[in-house]
């Protein structure tokens, strides 16, 4: 591993022959310094980033590729979305979409070793097959970054380039949540037993479910990623001291980093592993919740799109889905507003016009109530939706509408 400056840096990438593919962490461990060392010295290249924050360069000669759009791709004008599971995407990275260059961002090493720290997800396999390749590894050295285990860790020798900086990472802030998120995850917590197996994300309904499971005792993490409401519920005793916290990314206040810098009971995975649909299964009782832009009378779930415009894309969804029914005492629910605050419509629809997501929940649950749906046949699973999920607004649309389906 050599250190240069970001000048440097330029140079380098700016020698590459031909429309260079540049994978770079993504979520909120984007290496802007080597980015903006990228735009500045090439015309042409493919930035390949999942989830990739606002900031991303959108003009002429960039290609913005990825799996799962954040909101610094999802109206770039020259957008490449290459749909796919979760995780397929290292399969991808070897075989359809080999990186010529990786860009990682790392916490400092110790002996000899750096750290991923808060993104790992895809980027172990993208390393492999950069370097399998003979392409460019790069690594934004911040001192800033929690140093992490597991997947996360990467030798000095796996490095060619590395620029070192200093500066904070983006945090996120928890926001009071209002009546209906409370009322959601209050729904959700109820279904959790001690002992169970968590996944979710991050949000109102997430931390409104968080918050109203601080009671339980012996929880257990498997999850794509999780934010400070993890740290709570350690803290409060509910978590399982004795079994590590399994994550691909995180996300949260510098509290957390801090909680998180050399905390070995964390183990960052590598997406092939933490999405493995197999292990997930394995997990003891282990609960799924997702959330959608919207669910139709089949239990079909749309999380990708809207107005046929792709929005994010399938991320770990189908992944935790199937494993989570697959776990012995295991689960899966799709948690949403029955009534969308924004668009002013129903998120409960007779029929998804939309790509399908998910499908063959356990459960919906909405701040009306919980519809249970694995088990029942499809006239029962629209009926419960319809009077346990949908708000009471379009209860008697959807019953009009579940007749034409041949569900009523």
């Amino acid at each position: 591993m050599r250190t240069v400056s970001t000048d440097e840096l330029g140079r380098v990438l700016a020698a590459l022959p031909g429309d260079p593919r540049v994978v770079v962490s993504g979520n909120s461990a984007v290496p802007w310094p080597a980015v903006r060392a990228l735009d500045e010295h090439r015309e042409t290249y493919t930035l390949h980033a999942l989830n990739a924050p606002p900031g991303i360069p959108d003009r002429e000669g960039v290609t913005a590729e990825t799996c799962f759009v954040g909101a610094g791709m999802r109206r770039h004008s020259r957008l490449s979305y290459v749909p796919s599971r979760l995780s397929l995407v290292p399969v991808l990275l070897h075989r359809r979409l080999t990186p010529d260059v990786v860009v990682v961002h790392c916490a400092p090493p110790r002996d000899g070793v750096l750290s991923l720290g808060i993104e790992v997800n895809v980027l172990p396999a993208a390393l492999e097959a950069c370097r399998a390749r003979g392409g460019l590894v790069v690594a934004v050295v911040n001192d800033a970054m929690p140093y992490t285990f597991g997947d996360a860790q990467v030798p000095v020798e796996a490095v060619d380039l590395a620029v070192e900086v200093s500066e904070p990472l983006p945090t996120h802030v928890d926001t009071e949540p209002d009546e209906d998120s409370r009322a959601i995850g209050r729904r959700v917590a109820e279904r959790v037993p001690d002992g169970a197996t968590l996944q979710m994300g991050i949000g109102a309904v997430p931390d409104a479910t968080l918050a109203a499971l601080t009671g339980r005792r012996g929880l257990r993490i498997w999850t794509e990623m999780f934010s400070d409401g993890v740290l709570t519920l350690d803290r409060l005793g509910a978590l399982d001291a004795d079994h590590p916290l399994t994550a691909s990314f995180l996300f949260g206040s510098q509290e957390l980093y801090d909680w998180l810098d050399g905390n070995e009971r964390v183990r960052m995975t590598r997406t092939e592993r933490t999405n493995d649909p197999g292990l997930i299964a394995q997990q003891r009782s282990m609960t799924s919740v997702n959330t959608a832009l919207e669910v139709d009378l089949f239990g079909q779930a749309n999380a990708s799109r809207i107005d046929a415009r792709i929005h994010s894309g399938f991320g770990g969804q189908t992944d935790f889905v199937v494993g989570a029914l697959h776990s012995p005492g295991g689960q899966s629910l799709i948690a949403l507003r029955s009534w969308h605050p924004k668009a002013d419509v129903s998120t409960v629809v007779p029929l998804l016009d939309e790509p399908v997501t998910s499908f063959q929940q356990s459960a919906v649950v909405t701040e009306q109530g919980v519809a249970e749906l694995f088990g029942h046949d499809q006239r029962t699973q629209a009926r419960h939706l319809i009077e346990e999920a949908a708000h009471p607004r379009v209860r008697d649309e959807l019953w009009e509408e579940a007749a034409h389906l041949g569900l009523a």
